[in-house]
């Protein structure tokens, strides 16, 4: 018996049916290494970041900073050519924290680190350990940055194994206030290198 909505066969015999679902589609994956910065630059080195999907997904590895204390950041441009990562933003953060003797329970809106109509760097997650075994990791979603109509909402979830023994976890929304296509993306940790570490980018179909 196959199931039917409002006149539209979404499965039978078992299957969906053609053109329903979606999937993730593997695009690139840049590795880092005493990296100043990771560029996803759309045509450059086979990263796609355009209307081919509404929406790309990045997932972020065992992001490891050659400096104690580094904040993982994030910034978008609409110009391939200058890479001038500078565009308008608002966000909000909300930060969790606890360290390692159960201590200093902490669940807060995270003022310091918001933007409001701002053209700087966007903070993912802060104050990341750099010893041997400490890194950060989580996603980054961007909806449809190749839209000439609307602004380009993005999600960030991350967590970090931060300074002193303690867990962050770092929640992230916001949209980059422009119509024009967004067109690349760049993570940085703002003036310190990105030690090692692995980012990927996939379509949404």
């Amino acid at each position: 018996m196959g199931l039917i909505s409002n006149g539209t066969t979404i499965f039978d015999a078992g299957s969906m049916a053609a053109g329903l679902g979606g999937s993730m589609v593997f695009i690139k994956k840049l590795t880092a290494s005493s990296s100043a910065n990771i560029d996803f630059v759309n045509g450059t080195s086979d990263v796609v970041l355009d209307n081919t999907y509404k929406e790309y997904l990045f997932t972020f590895k065992d992001i490891h900073p050659a400096v104690a204390g580094s904040i993982f950041r994030v910034n978008f441009s609409d110009d391939t050519s200058s890479h001038s990562y500078d565009l308008t933003k608002t966000t909000s953060m909300f930060r969790t924290r606890l360290d390692e003797d159960d201590s200093d329970p902490t669940l807060e809106y995270a003022s310091g680190t918001d933007i409001a109509q701002g053209t700087g760097n966007q903070d993912l997650v802060v104050n990341i350990n750099d010893n041997n075994d400490s890194c950060c990791a989580g996603y980054l979603h961007l909806f449809n940055p190749s839209s000439t109509t609307f602004v380009k909402h993005f999600i960030s979830i991350m967590n970090s194994d931060g300074e002193s023994s303690r867990c962050f976890g770092s929640y992230v929304a916001g949209y980059v206030n422009t119509t024009a296509a967004v067109t690349a993306v760049r993570f940085t940790f703002g003036g310190n290198n990105i030690d090692v570490g692995d980012i990927c980018l996939y379509g949404i179909v």
